[in-house]
């Protein structure tokens, strides 16, 4: 099985900054891609960054110049620093990565739990 745990939001006022991490164990024979979704109330879940294994990164247009998503692959580890936070940022986060188990051929998607980011002054 493979877990991954996610920790970092919180409340902050606009303007501000948060740094969320997802940090993935268990049995990882090697992980693709990894990303970054967020859902507020009453919307669907989308897209907020990505990166490839290979470090190329992806952004939502609505978060471009302000989120930016990193990844240390010695520790499984990615992260999503995001400056200049503004209410509509407001919704819980989850962290998703493609993951090749050892006892298998291919690639599945897993989730982290979600943490909430709360932009409010």
């Amino acid at each position: 099985q493979v877990q991954l745990v996610e920790s970092g939001g919180g409340l902050v006022q606009p303007g501000g900054s948060l740094r969320l991490s997802c940090a993935a164990s268990g049995s990882i024979f090697s992980i693709n891609g990894m990303g970054w979704y967020r859902q507020a109330p009453g919307k669907q879940r989308e897209l907020v960054a990505a990166i490839t294994s290979g470090g190329n990164t992806n952004y939502a247009d609505s978060v471009k110049g302000r989120f930016t998503i990193s990844r240390d692959n010695a520790k499984n580890t990615v992260f999503l620093q995001m400056n200049s936070l503004k209410p509509e940022d407001t919704a819980v986060y989850y962290c998703n990565y493609q993951v090749r188990p050892y006892y298998s051929g291919s690639s599945f998607s897993y989730w982290g739990q979600g943490t909430h980011v709360t932009v409010s002054s």
